[in-house]
Protein backbone atom coordinates (compact mmCIF):
# COMPACT_ATOMS: atom_id res chain seq x y z
CA UNK A 1 0.00 0.00 0.00
CA UNK A 2 1.02 3.75 -0.60
CA UNK A 3 1.55 6.11 2.33
CA UNK A 4 -2.06 7.43 1.47
CA UNK A 5 -3.90 4.33 0.97
CA UNK A 6 -2.16 3.58 4.54
CA UNK A 7 -3.45 6.80 5.52
CA UNK A 8 -6.87 6.91 4.38
CA UNK A 9 -7.53 3.18 5.74
CA UNK A 10 -7.70 5.19 8.94
CA UNK A 11 -10.90 6.26 8.36
CA UNK A 12 -12.22 3.01 6.40
CA UNK A 13 -11.31 5.17 2.84
CA UNK A 14 -10.33 4.93 0.04
CA UNK A 15 -8.20 6.98 -2.24
CA UNK A 16 -9.79 8.14 -5.43
CA UNK A 17 -7.20 10.72 -6.94
CA UNK A 18 -5.09 13.32 -5.57
CA UNK A 19 -6.50 17.16 -5.46
CA UNK A 20 -2.99 19.34 -4.75
CA UNK A 21 1.04 18.92 -3.49
CA UNK A 22 1.89 22.16 -2.19
CA UNK A 23 2.09 22.46 1.40
CA UNK A 24 0.52 19.26 1.94
CA UNK A 25 -0.26 15.97 -0.36
CA UNK A 26 -4.54 16.52 -0.53
CA UNK A 27 -6.43 13.49 -2.20
CA UNK A 28 -9.90 12.65 -2.43
CA UNK A 29 -11.12 9.94 -0.94
CA UNK A 30 -14.52 7.75 -0.43
CA UNK A 31 -15.81 7.02 2.82
CA UNK A 32 -18.39 5.27 4.19
CA UNK A 33 -20.57 8.62 4.61
CA UNK A 34 -19.59 9.89 1.02
CA UNK A 35 -16.63 11.84 0.24
CA UNK A 36 -14.04 13.77 2.34
CA UNK A 37 -10.18 15.49 1.62
CA UNK A 38 -7.16 13.62 3.28
CA UNK A 39 -4.03 15.41 4.06
CA UNK A 40 -0.91 14.55 4.46
CA UNK A 41 1.03 17.09 6.36
CA UNK A 42 4.42 18.31 4.98
CA UNK A 43 7.33 17.46 7.92
CA UNK A 44 8.65 20.13 9.33
CA UNK A 45 5.94 23.05 8.03
CA UNK A 46 3.43 22.60 10.91
CA UNK A 47 3.68 21.28 14.35
CA UNK A 48 1.01 18.41 15.49
CA UNK A 49 -0.04 20.81 17.85
CA UNK A 50 -0.49 23.74 15.37
CA UNK A 51 -2.59 20.88 13.04
CA UNK A 52 -4.73 19.76 16.10
CA UNK A 53 -5.32 23.99 16.74
CA UNK A 54 -6.60 24.13 12.93
CA UNK A 55 -8.23 21.78 13.24
CA UNK A 56 -10.33 22.99 16.45
CA UNK A 57 -10.95 25.98 14.83
CA UNK A 58 -12.70 24.77 11.39
CA UNK A 59 -14.87 22.41 13.56
CA UNK A 60 -16.20 25.68 15.89
CA UNK A 61 -16.80 27.41 12.56
CA UNK A 62 -18.35 24.67 10.74
CA UNK A 63 -20.77 24.04 14.14
CA UNK A 64 -21.93 27.49 13.60
CA UNK A 65 -23.30 26.72 10.71
CA UNK A 66 -20.22 28.32 8.33
CA UNK A 67 -19.60 26.85 5.35
CA UNK A 68 -15.72 25.46 6.20
CA UNK A 69 -14.85 21.71 6.08
CA UNK A 70 -15.29 20.41 9.83
CA UNK A 71 -12.57 17.95 10.92
CA UNK A 72 -13.29 14.01 10.76
CA UNK A 73 -11.78 11.87 13.48
CA UNK A 74 -10.13 8.46 12.52
CA UNK A 75 -11.41 5.61 13.51
CA UNK A 76 -8.70 5.74 16.71
CA UNK A 77 -10.07 8.77 17.67
CA UNK A 78 -8.57 12.22 17.87
CA UNK A 79 -7.72 14.49 14.65
CA UNK A 80 -3.79 13.13 13.14
CA UNK A 81 -2.85 10.26 12.41
CA UNK A 82 1.19 9.93 12.82
CA UNK A 83 2.31 8.01 9.85
CA UNK A 84 5.73 6.08 9.35
CA UNK A 85 7.55 8.49 7.21
CA UNK A 86 7.55 11.64 10.11
CA UNK A 87 4.45 12.90 8.28
CA UNK A 88 0.56 13.94 9.82
CA UNK A 89 -2.40 12.85 8.39
CA UNK A 90 -6.03 14.72 8.85
CA UNK A 91 -9.31 14.27 7.04
CA UNK A 92 -11.92 16.64 6.79
CA UNK A 93 -15.36 17.10 5.78
CA UNK A 94 -16.45 17.62 1.67
CA UNK A 95 -17.31 20.87 0.21
CA UNK A 96 -19.35 20.72 -3.16
CA UNK A 97 -18.36 23.60 -5.76
CA UNK A 98 -15.35 24.47 -8.23
CA UNK A 99 -12.86 27.43 -7.56
CA UNK A 100 -13.08 30.70 -7.70
CA UNK A 101 -10.53 31.19 -10.68
CA UNK A 102 -7.28 30.18 -11.52
CA UNK A 103 -4.78 33.65 -11.27
CA UNK A 104 -6.65 36.61 -12.70
CA UNK A 105 -8.66 34.24 -15.44
CA UNK A 106 -12.48 33.92 -14.47
CA UNK A 107 -14.63 31.07 -16.01
CA UNK A 108 -17.93 33.27 -15.45
CA UNK A 109 -19.21 36.80 -16.48
CA UNK A 110 -17.85 39.81 -14.40
CA UNK A 111 -21.73 40.10 -12.62
CA UNK A 112 -21.09 36.57 -10.95
CA UNK A 113 -17.46 37.81 -10.26
CA UNK A 114 -18.54 40.52 -8.44
CA UNK A 115 -21.58 39.16 -6.97
CA UNK A 116 -18.93 35.93 -5.69
CA UNK A 117 -16.74 38.82 -4.22
CA UNK A 118 -19.40 40.32 -2.30
CA UNK A 119 -20.42 37.02 -1.15
CA UNK A 120 -16.46 36.64 0.04
CA UNK A 121 -16.48 39.37 1.37
CA UNK A 122 -19.40 38.48 3.67
CA UNK A 123 -18.19 35.48 4.82
CA UNK A 124 -15.00 36.57 5.84
CA UNK A 125 -16.67 38.49 8.31
CA UNK A 126 -18.58 36.02 9.65
CA UNK A 127 -15.59 34.41 9.76
CA UNK A 128 -13.80 37.12 11.66
CA UNK A 129 -16.94 37.53 13.99
CA UNK A 130 -17.52 34.11 14.59
CA UNK A 131 -14.17 33.35 15.90
CA UNK A 132 -14.22 36.29 18.16
CA UNK A 133 -17.19 34.43 20.54
CA UNK A 134 -14.92 31.21 20.65
CA UNK A 135 -12.42 30.80 23.73
CA UNK A 136 -9.74 29.17 22.49
CA UNK A 137 -7.88 26.18 24.60
CA UNK A 138 -5.15 26.36 26.73
CA UNK A 139 -3.09 24.81 23.60
CA UNK A 140 -4.37 26.63 21.15
CA UNK A 141 -1.15 27.58 18.95
CA UNK A 142 -1.14 28.86 14.93
CA UNK A 143 1.37 31.12 13.07
CA UNK A 144 2.00 34.71 13.50
CA UNK A 145 0.97 36.84 10.30
CA UNK A 146 1.43 40.36 13.08
CA UNK A 147 4.24 43.08 11.97
CA UNK A 148 7.49 40.35 12.67
CA UNK A 149 5.28 37.49 10.85
CA UNK A 150 4.97 39.53 7.54
CA UNK A 151 7.79 42.29 7.68
CA UNK A 152 10.42 41.88 10.92
CA UNK A 153 13.93 41.01 10.83
CA UNK A 154 12.45 36.86 10.40
CA UNK A 155 9.36 37.31 8.79
CA UNK A 156 7.54 33.83 8.57
CA UNK A 157 7.62 32.93 4.93
CA UNK A 158 11.13 34.48 4.62
CA UNK A 159 13.31 37.67 4.09
CA UNK A 160 11.55 38.22 0.74
CA UNK A 161 14.00 41.49 0.23
CA UNK A 162 16.88 38.60 0.02
CA UNK A 163 15.45 36.98 -2.29
CA UNK A 164 18.35 36.00 -4.90
CA UNK A 165 16.80 37.12 -8.27
CA UNK A 166 15.76 40.30 -7.03
CA UNK A 167 18.23 42.92 -9.48
CA UNK A 168 19.70 45.66 -6.83
CA UNK A 169 16.83 48.00 -8.04
CA UNK A 170 14.03 45.66 -7.18
CA UNK A 171 15.72 45.31 -3.93
CA UNK A 172 15.87 48.66 -3.11
CA UNK A 173 11.82 48.90 -3.89
CA UNK A 174 11.52 45.55 -1.82
CA UNK A 175 13.50 47.45 1.06
CA UNK A 176 11.30 50.48 0.97
CA UNK A 177 7.75 48.55 1.24
CA UNK A 178 9.21 46.40 4.28
CA UNK A 179 10.37 49.45 5.81
CA UNK A 180 6.49 51.31 4.87
CA UNK A 181 4.55 48.11 6.21
CA UNK A 182 6.91 48.60 9.44
CA UNK A 183 5.72 51.90 10.34
CA UNK A 184 1.48 51.23 9.03
CA UNK A 185 1.09 48.30 11.06
CA UNK A 186 2.64 49.42 14.29
CA UNK A 187 0.31 49.06 16.95
CA UNK A 188 -2.54 47.29 15.18
CA UNK A 189 -5.06 44.83 16.45
CA UNK A 190 -4.90 41.05 15.20
CA UNK A 191 -6.64 38.02 15.69
CA UNK A 192 -7.31 34.36 13.65
CA UNK A 193 -7.55 35.12 10.24
CA UNK A 194 -7.59 32.31 7.21
CA UNK A 195 -4.59 34.05 5.62
CA UNK A 196 -4.13 31.85 2.56
CA UNK A 197 -7.45 33.42 0.67
CA UNK A 198 -6.25 32.53 -2.85
CA UNK A 199 -8.80 31.21 -6.00
CA UNK A 200 -8.18 27.80 -5.63
CA UNK A 201 -9.31 27.99 -1.59
CA UNK A 202 -12.84 29.80 -2.40
CA UNK A 203 -15.50 27.48 -3.71
CA UNK A 204 -18.02 28.70 -5.61
CA UNK A 205 -21.59 26.89 -5.74
CA UNK A 206 -23.92 29.32 -8.08
CA UNK A 207 -23.62 32.87 -5.37
CA UNK A 208 -22.72 30.57 -2.29
CA UNK A 209 -19.25 30.25 -1.20
CA UNK A 210 -17.60 28.23 0.83
CA UNK A 211 -13.45 28.45 2.28
CA UNK A 212 -10.76 25.56 2.74
CA UNK A 213 -7.58 24.50 3.14
CA UNK A 214 -6.70 26.50 6.42
CA UNK A 215 -3.11 25.09 6.46
CA UNK A 216 -1.74 28.72 7.26
CA UNK A 217 -4.09 30.45 9.17
CA UNK A 218 -3.00 31.96 12.12
CA UNK A 219 -2.95 35.41 14.13
CA UNK A 220 -2.80 38.52 11.81
CA UNK A 221 -4.73 41.68 10.95
CA UNK A 222 -7.99 40.61 10.03
CA UNK A 223 -7.76 43.30 6.67
CA UNK A 224 -4.55 40.64 5.10
CA UNK A 225 -7.57 38.61 4.83
CA UNK A 226 -8.78 40.74 1.91
CA UNK A 227 -5.36 41.75 0.60
CA UNK A 228 -4.86 37.81 0.00
CA UNK A 229 -8.06 37.33 -1.67
CA UNK A 230 -7.06 41.02 -3.85
CA UNK A 231 -3.21 39.81 -5.12
CA UNK A 232 -4.33 37.29 -8.02
CA UNK A 233 -6.22 39.86 -9.55
CA UNK A 234 -4.10 42.79 -9.40
CA UNK A 235 -3.53 42.24 -13.21
CA UNK A 236 -7.17 42.43 -13.62
CA UNK A 237 -8.40 45.48 -15.46
CA UNK A 238 -11.58 44.88 -13.46
CA UNK A 239 -9.75 44.91 -10.18
CA UNK A 240 -11.05 48.35 -8.61
CA UNK A 241 -14.76 46.65 -8.92
CA UNK A 242 -13.56 43.21 -7.47
CA UNK A 243 -11.58 44.97 -4.63
CA UNK A 244 -15.18 46.83 -4.55
CA UNK A 245 -17.38 43.94 -4.28
CA UNK A 246 -15.41 42.20 -1.16
CA UNK A 247 -14.81 45.55 0.71
CA UNK A 248 -18.20 46.22 0.38
CA UNK A 249 -19.22 42.57 1.82
CA UNK A 250 -16.76 42.75 4.28
CA UNK A 251 -18.19 45.74 5.65
CA UNK A 252 -14.96 47.69 5.14
CA UNK A 253 -14.21 51.43 3.32
CA UNK A 254 -10.83 51.50 4.48
CA UNK A 255 -8.95 51.44 0.82
CA UNK A 256 -5.61 52.20 2.19
CA UNK A 257 -5.37 49.71 4.51
CA UNK A 258 -6.39 47.18 2.08
CA UNK A 259 -3.91 48.09 -0.27
CA UNK A 260 -1.47 47.92 2.26
CA UNK A 261 -2.32 44.45 2.97
CA UNK A 262 -2.46 43.09 -0.51
CA UNK A 263 0.81 44.15 -1.47
CA UNK A 264 1.79 42.94 2.20
CA UNK A 265 0.94 39.57 1.13
CA UNK A 266 2.78 39.92 -2.13
CA UNK A 267 5.74 40.56 -0.41
CA UNK A 268 5.23 37.46 1.30
CA UNK A 269 4.91 35.23 -1.58
CA UNK A 270 7.79 36.16 -2.63
CA UNK A 271 9.83 34.78 0.36
CA UNK A 272 8.33 31.96 0.27
CA UNK A 273 8.89 31.00 -3.28
CA UNK A 274 13.09 31.03 -1.73
CA UNK A 275 13.22 27.50 -0.21
CA UNK A 276 10.21 26.31 -2.41
CA UNK A 277 11.16 26.64 -5.87
CA UNK A 278 13.67 25.76 -8.02
CA UNK A 279 16.50 28.58 -8.91
CA UNK A 280 14.86 28.96 -12.63
CA UNK A 281 11.44 28.34 -11.72
CA UNK A 282 9.56 31.69 -13.49
CA UNK A 283 7.24 32.34 -10.57
CA UNK A 284 10.30 33.69 -8.58
CA UNK A 285 10.62 36.79 -11.87
CA UNK A 286 7.29 37.10 -11.60
CA UNK A 287 6.35 37.26 -7.86
CA UNK A 288 8.95 39.85 -8.00
CA UNK A 289 7.41 41.34 -10.62
CA UNK A 290 3.86 41.92 -8.87
CA UNK A 291 5.08 42.85 -5.58
CA UNK A 292 7.95 45.26 -7.25
CA UNK A 293 4.66 46.92 -9.21
CA UNK A 294 2.10 47.10 -6.09
CA UNK A 295 4.92 48.44 -3.45
CA UNK A 296 5.41 51.13 -6.80
CA UNK A 297 1.81 52.32 -6.77
CA UNK A 298 2.00 52.69 -2.41
CA UNK A 299 5.62 55.12 -2.24
CA UNK A 300 4.46 56.63 -4.66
Amino acid sequence: MTVAETAASHWDGRIIRILGDRENHVYEMAVPSGRAALRLHRAGYQSSAAIRSELWWCDQLSRAGLPIPAALAPQGGGLLVPLDDGRHASAIAWLEGEALGEAGLFPRPLTDVLAQYHALGQLLARLHQTTDGLVLPADFTRPRWDRDGLVGETPFWGRFWDHPAATPDQRRVLIRARDLLRERLTGLKTGLIHADVLHENVLVNDHLVSLIDFDDSGFGFRLYDLGTALIQTVYHAEQPEIRAALMAGYGTSDLQMVETFTLARTLASVGWTMPRLAPDDPIHRSHLARAVMCAEGLLT
